[in-house]
């Protein structure tokens, strides 16, 4: 009996530690970005990471001293960016784009993306829903008021 228990236990402590690992690995907005430090990016796209829990788009903007800002755009998970109308045809290296969202705490080229703008006037919201990021409007799915 005591065995049984004691592997049930066991068995408890390590899910437990899967879980707990799970959470870490999908942050929580406020963690990795400020809600105060809203940033307008107008670069083009260098690659789009099709990658969950987050897609990544990574685009170059060109400052006006000349000089290349490499960023890093944290986007929602893939499949609700397919079901908010991205393609992989709309994120071709190369397209200028306008990238509205929230810079990293610790002021890196990253950011959480919100809304971005493609070059014929489409806008499609790349946010990530519910992980503490700002209530704006912006996104489709947020309970309205």
């Amino acid at each position: 009996m005591r065995k049984k228990i004691g592997v049930v236990v066991a068995g408890v402590g390590v899910g437990l530690l899967l879980v707990s690992a799970s959470v870490q690995a999908h942050h929580a907005f406020a963690a990795e970005f400020d809600a105060n430090k809203p940033v307008q990016l107008k670069g083009k796209i260098t690659r789009m990471e099709w990658i969950n829990p987050h897609a990544w788009m990574h685009i170059d903007v060109e400052k006006e001293d000349g000089t290349v800002e490499s960023w890093m755009i944290e986007a929602g998970p893939p499949g609700a960016l397919v079901r908010r109308g991205w393609s992989r045809e709309s994120v071709i290296p190369g397209t200028e784009v306008l990238v509205e969202g929230y810079q990293a705490i610790d002021g890196a080229f990253r950011a959480n993306g919100r809304d971005v703008t493609f070059p014929d006037g489409r806008r499609l919201f790349a946010g990530s829903s519910g992980t503490g990021a700002p209530l704006d409007g912006r996104d489709p799915t947020e309970p309205r008021r």
